[in-house]
């Protein structure tokens, strides 16, 4: 992982619409007049044809991308994070998860990631709204590699996704050969055995460095697509006769759930009196 190399994940979603674009004519984008912000601009100077500005009517365009679907199209929706869960909520939850229908939606400038936007920019209850509805994937990329991939693999998954990227450029962690993504499954970073860090997202780079920096033997971990909360990996962790986790061979810590500033986290951070149960 080299910390200099960095990238936005909104710029790897825009170049990765591109590429499908090439490839399939049925992929269309439509965007609420933040394409410059969200790089959808990318796909619409390509392919001018497949992409439509709804303006600021997010309601009304997730309810277009409903209809566009039903008639073959693939359509990934484009806006801030803030304005797909929030403003255009019960679009997503009756037109498009409903029916299960095969709509895209990449979420950009998520968390706070969003920066100098303002609080009212700032969506940090997205993951928690979108997870509440049946049939929705989530997908929430920690850099550059994963957001291409994350691309692809919402566009192989036969019904609605929601893609979580950031504003800010962030490093790329997974340029290592034998990388591979999978919806609904976690990535170990790093081993270790003084503590288990379990990361989604832009947080998957800072927790990383985290571990470096305070000298801890750490396990870290990215949780990728459905299973934001990590709960498949932990699931994965088995008890010895005392009653202590066991991963990798070695006693690990046990888990609880916090909400970070941006995403949701589950940290290992404190060994219980008391097997966990």
């Amino acid at each position: 992982m080299d910390l200099n190399n960095k990238k936005a994940t909104r710029q790897s979603y825009g170049e990765a619409l591109v590429e499908l674009g090439k490839e399939n004519n049925s992929v269309v984008v439509l965007d609420a007049d933040l394409a410059g912000a969200t790089k959808t601009n990318m796909f619409s100077k390509e392919f001018p044809e497949r992409f439509f500005d709804m303006g600021i009517a997010e309601q009304n365009m997730l309810g277009v991308a409903a209809g566009a679907s039903t008639c073959g199209k693939i359509p990934f929706v484009s806006t801030f994070a803030v304005f797909a869960s929030g403003r255009a909520y019960d679009q997503i939850r009756n037109s498009i998860c409903y029916p299960k229908l095969n709509v895209k939606i990449g979420a950009t400038h998520a968390g706070i990631s969003v920066g100098e936007d303002g609080a009212t920019h700032q969506c940090l209850e997205d993951i928690g709204i979108m997870r509440t509805i049946p049939n929705m994937v989530i997908i929430n990329p920690a850099d550059d590699v994963e957001a291409r991939a994350a691309v692809v693999a919402a566009y192989e998954h036969q019904g609605p996704v929601y893609i979580r990227l950031g504003r800010a450029v962030v490093p790329v962690i997974n340029d290592n050969e034998d990388y591979k993504f999978e919806i609904g499954k976690g990535v170990v970073l790093r081993e270790g055995k003084d503590v288990t860090i379990f990361a989604t997202g832009l947080e998957v780079a800072e927790v990383n460095e985290a571990a470096k920096i305070h000298g801890c033997s750490a396990t870290a971990a990215a949780a990728l697509g459905r299973t934001l909360t990590a709960t498949a990996m932990i699931g994965a962790m088995i008890k010895d006769e005392e009653g202590n986790f066991i991963v990798n061979g070695q006693k690990t810590l046990i888990p609880f759930i916090y909400k970070s500033t941006d995403n949701m986290m589950i940290s290992m951070l404190r060994q219980l009196d008391e097997p966990y149960s």
